[in-house]
């Protein structure tokens, strides 16, 4: 398979002199076709010259961008009292187009300042095409209401949804336990267990098999 699949850790891998970036524990992701030299960032933020100069450095062109929500260290925006570069600073690079759920647009426009041009919104099931390679979209409500995963070949890209110990605050605005709760009992709790989970913080861990999650991970206990 022609899969290009690299996760990139903030503060080590990039961001090493951008404030903050590492005692956030963002891992970012580099998804695409080798035999087509084109890639998506999943959660394009914190220092993108750098994320992209690094997709170049291994032959690959950046052609867009997939947005698990719309939280500032996913995507850039004002936190915490400075602004973070992120999906806007990709647009303005590589002029591509950054993929959300149709839920998470509104939040993504006004934490970014894209406009509705820049963005392709989806639903759960769509897919998104790099070359050959398809990514599915699994709409993962509870951390916010367009909050996403994307599978891809026995991977789960899981932004904030599900880390490898905990989940998603539900307490911050548009979270939701209630929603939490049916996201992981029901939508991940019927993914198979040999599926390799990838989140959007290293939290314990920066991947596991969701087998090995659900015996480990308190936030699956039932």
């Amino acid at each position: 398979m022609s899969l290009y699949f690299r996760q990139l850790v903030a503060g080590k891998d990039f961001g090493a002199t951008t404030p903050g970036c590492a005692q956030m524990a963002n891992l970012i992701y580099l998804i695409g076709d080798r035999d087509t030299r084109e890639c998506v960032i999943v959660d394009p933020a914190w220092a993108v010259d750098e994320l992209v100069d690094l997709a170049e450095g291994d032959g690959m062109k950046v052609v867009g961008a997939l947005a698990t929500h719309y939280h500032p260290d996913h995507v850039g925006g004002s936190m915490f009292g400075f602004t973070l570069e992120g999906a806007s600073r990709l647009v303005a690079r590589a002029g591509c187009k950054v993929h959300c759920h149709d839920r998470e647009a509104e939040g993504i426009r006004k934490v970014t300042g894209l406009s509705q041009t820049d963005l392709v919104t989806h639903a759960s099931g769509d897919k998104v095409s790099v070359g050959k390679i398809d990514i599915e979209w699994l709409h993962t409500p509870g951390h916010t209401p367009g909050s996403s995963c994307f599978r891809v070949d026995g991977a789960l890209v899981a932004g904030d949804t599900l880390f490898c110990q905990g989940c998603g605050r539900v307490d911050l605005p548009g979270g939701d336990p209630q929603q939490m709760y049916e996201t992981l009992t029901q939508r991940l709790g019927a993914l198979p267990g040999d599926t390799i989970l990838w989140p959007g913080h290293n939290y314990g861990g920066k991947s596991a098999t969701l087998d090995e999650v659900r015996r480990t991970n308190r936030a699956l206990f039932r």
